[in-house]
């Protein structure tokens, strides 16, 4: 792995990003991690990355959006499909494997069987 110089990436970073967008970033420096803009915070080496796509002129990075206060309507729910095989109570009642697939079926998440039960 080889290292890389912060001063010559953030230089070279600096650089495509005003030659792709017409302005300065504004670069947020935190231990090990730099945040352009606001944004997301990227190490060094997302940013050598970034700096070649900037230099190709392949994307150009969004400003971050500004978080407004407002009130969406609550998503409606989808029918949720069942992860497991229907299974249907016998005379005897369920097995424990049975049991298992109709507890967790209910729950509103995502659920794995336990292990040893397939």
């Amino acid at each position: 792995m080889s290292k890389l110089d912060k001063t010559e990436v953030l230089s070279a970073f600096e650089s495509a990003y005003e030659a792709a967008n017409g302005k300065k970033p504004e670069i947020t420096t935190k231990p090990g991690w730099y945040s352009i803009d606001g944004g997301k915070n990227l190490r060094l080496a997302d940013l050598v990355e970034l700096t070649e796509e900037l230099s190709s002129g392949k994307t150009t990075p969004k400003a971050p959006a500004k978080k407004t206060k407002t009130k969406a309507a609550a998503p409606v729910k989808a029918q949720k499909k069942a992860p497991f095989t229907v299974v249907t109570e016998n005379e005897e009642g369920y097995t424990a494997e049975e049991l298992w697939i109709v507890i967790l079926a209910r729950k509103d998440h995502d659920c794995r069987l336990p292990r040893g039960v397939v």
